[in-house]
């Protein structure tokens, strides 16, 4: 089954006297990228955060914010002098240019982040080990909404390939009339040139067979249908990070639908061509967002 690299995941649990509300946001991203968000005294456990969402997670532009729920009870804070200072100058200067009453930045300083914080210094060891569960718990949220998304991309993919070799049947039925016209186009143009006694049927007949040997597209629908059949047995595989072979085994079947269409040289096997260049493309647009 699919897994898809978008999803969104929350998780709320309380630790000790704080209650966590962990948001997790995923987009599809080659390698494994963090925005993390979290308070002040959570700092020290920040390298322990990013490696528990990797392993967790896999690739993708990740999105976490953790955050502290007002539960309504009086807790003790911490009041960082220096930051407010840093914050004033620049907001007293600012106002004095706009010319704005001075009294209030005083709350509109409060409301800065890291001004005001839970005095509390850090997790202890068990409040850590509980913390961990609230943060396995948001990515396993965001895992079951990836699956969720992974269900609709396997069945679109499923589709695109069906219909590349449903197209692919077509060109196999259109090659031997393809060689046929060929055929009869050579000839009716020395006919009509040069004169039917005036040339070597042998040596014209030779010839055809080596440009038609030239352009002869069956070893690329034998690649096009094994590149095919490979790609949906991959889709079966109970592997969950699969998004780059199935990537590289779309670029193997867009190279055999390429050469299919340089050596086509007939218009209807042309348009089944166009269709599956049309439907490879709609596959790599969505292999895009596999996990």
């Amino acid at each position: 089954m699919l897994k898809s690299m978008t999803g969104f995941g929350r998780a709320e649990r309380t630790v000790g006297d704080k209650t966590f509300l962990v948001d997790i946001k995923s987009l599809n991203g080659k390698q494994f990228e963090l925005q993390l968000k979290i308070p002040a005294f959570l700092k020290p456990f920040e390298f322990d955060i990013r490696r528990l969402l990797a392993d967790k997670l896999g690739r993708g532009s990740v999105d976490c914010m953790i955050s502290l729920k007002d539960t309504g009870s009086a807790k003790p804070v911490s009041i960082n002098t220096d930051l407010a200072r840093a914050y004033y100058q620049p907001l007293a200067e600012l106002s004095a240019s706009l010319g704005l009453d001075t009294s209030n930045i005083l709350s509109t300083l409060v409301k800065l982040p890291e001004v005001i914080t839970p005095s509390s210094d850090t997790l202890t060891d068990t409040e850590w080990q509980q913390f961990q569960a609230v943060l396995e718990a948001a990515a396993a949220s965001l895992t079951a909404h990836r699956l969720d998304e992974g269900r609709s991309l396997e069945e679109d993919l499923q589709l695109r390939i069906r219909n590349i070799l449903q197209l692919q049947a077509e060109v196999i039925q259109l090659e031997p009339l393809r060689q046929q016209k060929i055929r009869e186009g050579i000839t009716r143009l020395l006919e009509e040139n040069v004169g039917r006694e005036n040339y070597d049927g042998n040596r014209l007949e030779q010839e055809l067979i080596y440009y038609i040997e030239k352009i002869d597209i069956s070893e690329e629908q034998v690649r096009l249908k094994n590149h095919c059949d490979y790609f949906l047995s991959v889709l079966a595989e109970a592997e969950e990070s699969k998004g780059k072979k199935l990537s590289f085994i779309l670029q193997e079947i867009g190279r055999e639908i390429n050469t299919t269409g340089s050596k086509a040289y007939d218009a209807s096997i042309q348009k089944c061509v166009v269709l599956m260049k049309d439907e490879l493309e709609k596959a790599k647009e969505q292999v895009l967002n596999v996990l």
